[in-house]
């Protein structure tokens, strides 16, 4: 059985009185309603808090609107004094509040260009005064209630299809003021992680893997953190939409499905299934290229981001065992590959 859970009915719920709501703020009470023609307006939950204390996701309800809900994602700027896993720095608080900044710029520049078959929020406006920002979301709940916690192959599938519809819909697009590579793990923004690890061997090497994965012919953008969590499924499973595209940006596509798949399968399961769900992935990716870009070479393209597969799960490995060698994600499959991509190089 599948473990799911409602995203938009497990939090906490809280009163409009609590001070940390954007709601209290007249001008941003005011720009909301004007961009959604409502005469009135009120938080109503809080689906989750933002990582490391920088803001919170709400659902505000709306009155008189073609809307009935709408989703708000609140980032405060000042640098929190607390970090999961200890990581106080200025170069990660940059990290971070670039991160939102490239979001922002993402729904309101690029979301418009996914296709039905690559579903993400629709953007509705932005709004900052001081250090608070807010961007203001289609809300999904209608059609996309459901996380999953745990997933059976169709639902694999379902979220393998998206990243190749998404991967085909970007191929060659430049990430104009987005990551000029993108997800969290990018060596250019990990130098105090990189500088903790004990693999000395991985970590001479981890510039040439760096290169291999950012000078591949076949350039897409990246949805950065490709993982369950950041996807919403339909009540039966069999259709999704992505949220959360803080470090989106130029890359491999193969990145993503790397990423994804050790995000729900254990190393058993990879080393039985890699084949059969990267087959299903590549096929989807020539699929759509086929119908959007026929003059693309898809059997090259996926040549290159095959070979570069090992090479990706290496390069998050690289970060991992910097930022915390003790991740489950850090496993005997991923080790295998690593193992193989040194020799190699």
């Amino acid at each position: 059985m599948l473990r799911k859970q409602n995203r938009f009915q497990k939090n906490e719920k809280r009163p409009l009185s609590n001070q940390n709501s954007p709601m209290l703020n007249a001008h941003f009470k005011n720009y909301l309603e004007k961009q959604t023609h409502a005469s009135d307006s009120a938080e109503v939950e809080v689906i989750q808090s933002l990582w490391s204390g920088y803001g919170q996701i709400s659902r505000v309800a709306l009155k008189d609107s073609g809307f009935a809900s709408v989703v708000v994602k609140q980032i405060e700027g000042g640098q929190p004094n607390r970090h999961p896993r200890g990581w106080n720095t200025h170069r990660s608080h940059a990290r971070k509040v670039k991160s939102y900044q490239v979001e922002t710029h993402w729904y309101k520049n690029f979301a418009s260009l996914c296709t039905k078959n690559c579903k993400v929020p629709g953007f509705i406006g932005s709004w900052a005064e001081g250090n608070t920002q807010c961007i203001i979301l289609e809300d999904l709940k209608g059609h996309y209630p459901i996380v999953l916690e745990q997933v059976s192959n169709e639902s694999i599938l379902v979220c393998l299809k998206w990243l190749a519809h998404f991967h085909a819909a970007f191929l060659f697009v430049e990430p104009i003021g987005l990551w000029r590579v993108g997800t969290y793990w990018h060596l250019d923004t990990r130098p105090d992680e990189l500088q903790q690890m004990a693999n000395l061997e991985l970590q001479s090497k981890a510039k040439k893997i760096d290169t291999a994965l950012s000078e591949g012919v076949y350039q897409t953008l990246v949805h950065g953190d490709a993982k369950l969590a950041n996807f919403c499924f339909s009540k039966d499973a069999k259709e999704v939409a992505a949220v959360d595209f803080q470090y989106v940006g130029g890359g491999c596509g193969i990145k993503d499905v790397m990423y994804f798949l050790g995000s729900c399968m254990s190393s058993d399961q990879m080393q039985q299934q890699e084949k059969e769900l990267l087959d299903y992935y590549f096929d989807i990716l020539k699929k759509a290229l086929k119908s959007r870009r026929p003059e693309i070479d898809c059997d090259a393209l996926e040549k290159e981001w095959r070979d570069l597969y090992p090479i990706a799960s290496t390069d998050f490995l690289r970060f991992l065992l910097g930022w915390m060698p003790s991740h489950q994600k850090i496993n005997d499959y991923s080790l295998t590959m690593m193992n193989q991509v040194l020799k190699k190089m």
